[in-house]
Parts: C-alpha cells; sequence; structure tokens
C-alpha cells in the first residue's frame, strides 16, 4: 500500500509544475503592407458598389492619391460616378481594399468637367499608362529624382472624344514636373502636358 501512495505522489508531481504555464510566444505581428491596385482595378470595384445606389450609373472620372510605387497602382482611389437619371453624382473611395462612398451631390449633364463615359471604353489600364508616360519623359524625371511621386487622372476629353489618362509627376497637375496623356481605349500615347 505504501508503494501504491508513493507512486500515486510521484505520478502527480511530475504532472505538476510550480512554474505557471506560459502563452505560447509567438512572433510579433508585422504590420500589413497598404494593398494597391490599378486605375481599372479599382474603377470597377467602385461600379460594382455605385451600381447598387443607382442602375444607371455611369463614371465621369477616377483620381489615385500620389505614390511612389512605379507599377501604376495606388494604394487609394477616388471614382466619382454620376447617375442621369436621378441627376446626382456620388464619389466611392478604394482605400486598401474597403470601399466607402460620399454623400449625393447634385449632377448636370451639360457640364463638361463631369462628362460620363462609357466603361467599356475603359480598356488600357495604369500601369500600361505608367510605361507609356516613362517612354515620354518621365523616365528622365524619375532618373532624377527618385521620390517623385506619380498619380493618375480619368476623364472624359469631350472634345477630342476621348477617354485619357493622366499620369502626372509631382502631387498636384499645376506644380507638376511632368503630365503626359495617354489614350485609356488604345494605349497609344496622345501628348506631354507640360
Amino acid at each position: 500500500m505504501k508503494k501504491v501512495i508513493l507512486l500515486l505522489a510521484l505520478a502527480a508531481l511530475c504532472g505538476c509544475s510550480s512554474e505557471p504555464t506560459k502563452p505560447a510566444t509567438s512572433q510579433p505581428a508585422q504590420p500589413k503592407a497598404p494593398e494597391t491596385i490599378t486605375g481599372s482595378g479599382a474603377f470597377f470595384k467602385c461600379y460594382t458598389a455605385a451600381r447598387g445606389w443607382a442602375g444607371d450609373v455611369q463614371g465621369f472620372r477616377a483620381e489615385s492619391l500620389p505614390t511612389k510605387t512605379r507599377d501604376g497602382k495606388a494604394t487609394e482611389w477616388r471614382i466619382s460616378f454620376a447617375s442621369p437619371l436621378q441627376r446626382l453624382a456620388r464619389s466611392y473611395t478604394w482605400s486598401s481594399g474597403d470601399i466607402s462612398h460620399s454623400s449625393d451631390d447634385s449632377y448636370s449633364p451639360g457640364n463638361s468637367s463631369t462628362m460620363v463615359f462609357n466603361f467599356q471604353a475603359l480598356k488600357t489600364d495604369t500601369d500600361k499608362a505608367f510605361a507609356v508616360a516613362q517612354q515620354h519623359g518621365g523616365d528622365k524625371v524619375i532618373e532624377k529624382d527618385p521620390d517623385t511621386p506619380v498619380f493618375y487622372v480619368l476623364e472624359w476629353n469631350h472634345l477630342k472624344g476621348q477617354l485619357i489618362w493622366h499620369v502626372i509627376y509631382g502631387t498636384d497637375p499645376d506644380s507638376a514636373k511632368l503630365r503626359v496623356a495617354v489614350n485609356a481605349t488604345t494605349g497609344s500615347f496622345l501628348q506631354v502636358e507640360k
């Protein structure tokens, strides 16, 4: 009987520890890199969301935040849509995978700065537009100042009847080091704007 008690006591001691159990140590979570996307990728994700707002929705402008990436992608895009039937406009923002929208604003179909376009005309993406812009002076701007941000603006040019990507080297259009226009349907170079 003494042997049984001794064995039970020994088993109990082996199973117990005087130290509290420590949680499993894990590596601290690395901050997730912001998600980036091309202009047409953001446009179509926001277009899908905007269709829930109005069935006749059409885009009239897309703009990225300035970025230092050199792949035609950005972490944030603002896409503006109009509902000609409702005479309302609304902007959608794609930011690192999340989509939000602004409140409604009035819309006038005759306003040349908000001319809607058929989304099927958007066949060239910002990665291609950036490559074209690089061939027309952008490479020299980046070589001279590698930290130059780049951003993209998409809009319908009613005078030329073309959907245009403006690839802008700088933080705003007015003080940009270079602006290059690229046809968003064909991908062809149109002109150096500055």
